[in-house]
């Protein structure tokens, strides 16, 4: 007990104290919160889609550069149609499914299914990019890091692991002021580069202005075919600017009343600010002569007599020093703040993967593990499980933004296109059934929205496809497929598990002659049944069930099941405003032994029976917590009896073969009863 009482109080130093469910609303967000809580990835492509625009296009030298207007353009236009469409997603479905939900109602599951895998990927993308991004500026400042990139944002990953599991208002408040300072540094250097060069007339060169380039041989001269795949490529690299558009969608619930309106106009807060901070950077990068080359070589600088130059830094670091100077307060707090707010990108995917993925779980789709709260009242498996991937994925790349990057965007333009489709057939659907004048007029105008939105994103999705695809998009497309084949099969388990254990005509009231076993579910199925009758066939003083309820829905529907078999065994409700199941449980079943010490308490505790490792980790958790726990209590017997599921055949024949085989291995030493071994025969 000193242990568990030592790890609950190192849970509670690092996670906060508990939250009880009534609480919940306390958690929720006001948009000046929301605004850096979700749209810190978005605001934080800001400082690298203006870098991937200009190195993309020095691959063909100072003529590719000519065109970064006209690229910083077409993505600002999607930027705006992108933002304005996710306007009417998120006041038509407020219930946080986000593009998942969308796609689900108005184009069936598959679609649904489709989304939420891009968008688990993308999600899990985002922190390993961003993380990876702020360890890669870092170095210039702790070049000690060098070598170890992938240690260092793995650990990184855990800290923002760690503040997320204290809940999404504290973890949002404490992100708040980077990301305000990230966003008045940016927008003040803006501003005031543009005074000095528009109304003062000054001339202020960046430190690359005087520098050539020598582009890639692949796009000299810049024409043709060579001009249309540069441009694309340019253009999908600059459309990271939209990452993390989808992610309010999602985050809908973590709102204050009205949860839609605010979320919408938090939406169009962040593209305001992602549009101008972009359209800035891309200005003063033309106006001040900024030049970018990559850094992997396949475009380089060279000095007036034609001699390569070794120089590689940011857009927004040589922009800081141009328009404040270096060293100064202005270049510091720009490049600090950059820096920050790279780390701090990858908040919004522990905000949006956590709620995705309950809804997930609550589908069938995830273990269900995942739907659940926790302490504090945030999504706590959910985060988890995201930074174990994210954190794996950082390892696996040692921490390379350009290895990663290639994995990038897609997704998030799988979900832009699917959603906005399925946002288009919403409208006509409602069209049909809609009367009144003033609200056909809206829902018509909320379609042609949607519709170029539809057409937009379906065009850059096209586009970073092809210009991705060979670079290590592929390696996101088989993680999208692999994801949505494993949820579908999650799901296809646990509803053959349903069809298995549903309740039959007869399963109430047939009573075994012997009873061998006892097995006690959360649910009122077959097993919650056969538990009840070897209950009643022990002919114990007295029976009681217990339920300890987490989810008021939930309990209800329990309820309403268990009054409908007209079962002579009461049903007790335990409320547990913390959602623990173990705890209320076990504090009820100490409450029996100390009103009647010489009483025997005996637990019955449901087991599943499966024939696959995996079935494991969807099946028994709260079990098997409950059987250990319960063995320390004195006086308490604690019955787990088997309810063997089909599947639990395929382990039965496995036993059977490795045994046969144990019998016929040499020296095995096994002998068969009944059946004399080789040495009693030679006897």
């Amino acid at each position: 007990m000193p242990f568990v009482n030592a790890t609950d109080f190192v849970k509670r130093l690092l996670v906060g104290r508990k939250l009880s469910s009534a609480q919940l609303g306390e958690t929720l967000l006001p948009k000046r919160i929301a605004l850096p809580v979700f749209a810190s990835d978005a605001l934080s492509s800001v400082a690298y889609a203006p870098d991937e625009i200009l190195l993309t296009l020095s691959l063909a030298g100072l003529a590719g550069l000519a065109f970064s207007w006209e690229i910083a353009l077409a993505v600002g236009v999607i930027m705006v149609i992108v933002v304005v469409s996710y306007r009417q997603n998120v006041e038509a479905y407020p219930s946080g499914g986000g593009d998942y939900e969308v796609a689900t109602v108005n184009l069936g599951p598959t679609a649904g299914l489709t989304v939420a895998s891009a968008l688990l990927v993308d999600y899990v993308l985002t922190v390993a990019v961003s993380v990876s991004a702020g360890v890669q500026n870092a170095k210039a400042i702790f070049p000690f890091i060098a070598g170890s990139e992938g240690l260092w944002a793995a650990g990184l990953i855990l800290v923002l692991m760690a503040m997320n599991l204290r809940g999404v208002r504290e973890s949002g408040t404490f992100f708040a002021v980077p990301t305000y300072a990230f966003m008045a540094g940016v927008l003040t250097m803006i501003g005031w580069g543009l005074f000095r060069i528009l109304v003062l007339q000054e001339d202020l060169p960046a430190p690359t202005a005087d520098f050539s380039i020598v582009g890639s041989p692949d796009y000299e001269p810049l024409v043709g075919l060579a001009f249309v795949i540069l441009m694309a490529r340019a253009f999908s690299s600059g459309c990271a600017a939209l990452t993390g558009v989808e992610a309010i969608s999602n985050g809908v619930p973590s709102f204050k009343e009205p949860k839609g309106r605010n979320a919408a106009t938090t939406l169009a807060l962040l593209g305001a600010t992602s549009l101008s901070m972009l359209a800035g950077i891309i200005a003063l990068a033309n106006l001040t002569g900024l030049k970018l080359v990559d850094p992997d070589g396949h475009s380089h600088f060279v000095d007036q007599a034609g001699n390569p130059i070794d120089y590689h830094t940011t857009a927004m670091g040589q922009l800081a020093e141009t328009i404040f100077g270096a060293p100064s307060f202005g270049f510091y707090f720009v490049v600090g703040a950059t820096l920050i707010i790279l780390f701090l990108a990858a908040n919004t995917a522990f905000n949006g993967f956590p709620v995705l993925g309950s809804i997930l779980a609550k589908d069938g789709f995830l273990p269900r593990a995942l739907h659940t709260r926790g302490d504090r009242l945030a999504y706590s498996n959910g985060i988890l499980f995201l930074a174990m991937a994210a954190a794996g994925l950082v390892l696996a790349f040692n921490a390379s933004v350009t290895a990663l990057i290639q994995l990038y965007v897609v997704g998030v333009f799988v979900s832009f296109t699917i959603s906005q489709f399925g946002m288009t057939r919403h409208w006509t659907r409602h069209l049909k059934d809609e009367r009144d004048p003033v609200a056909r007029r809206r829902m018509q105008r909320s379609r042609v929205i949607n519709f170029m939105g539809l057409t937009g994103t379906g065009v850059v999705l096209v586009i970073v496809l092809v210009s991705k695809f060979l670079y290590g998009a592929y390696l996101a497309v088989a993680a999208m497929i692999g994801v949505f084949i494993l949820m579908r099969a999650i799901r296809a388990h646990y509803d053959k598990v349903a069809r298995e254990t549903a309740v039959g005509p007869m399963d109430a009231r047939l009573l075994p002659s012997r009873v061998r076993a006892v097995i006690m579910v959360q649910e009122v199925n077959k097993p919650t049944m056969r538990a009840v009758n070897f209950a009643r066939a022990t002919r114990a003083s007295s029976i009681e069930a217990v339920t300890v309820s987490i989810d008021d829905a939930e309990t209800r529907a329990i309820i309403a099941k268990w009054d409908s078999q007209e079962l002579e065994v009461p049903l007790k409700v335990i409320a547990s405003p913390y959602r623990e199941v173990t705890g209320p449980f076990l504090n009820y079943v100490k409450g029996l032994r100390s009103d009647n010490p010489r009483d025997v308490v005996c637990v019955y505790i449901p087991e599943y029976i499966v024939g696959h490792w995996w079935e494991q980790l969807l099946h028994n958790q709260t079990g098997l917590i409950l059987k250990t726990r319960l063995n320390f209590l004195q006086g308490v017997m604690v019955t787990s009896v088997p309810y063997q599921l089909a599947s639990s055949q395929y382990a039965i024949d496995r036993a059977k073969r490795n045994t046969a085989a144990a019998w016929r291995r040499p020296g095995s030493g096994q002998v068969r009863i009944g059946v004399p071994s080789d040495r009693t025969k030679e006897q």
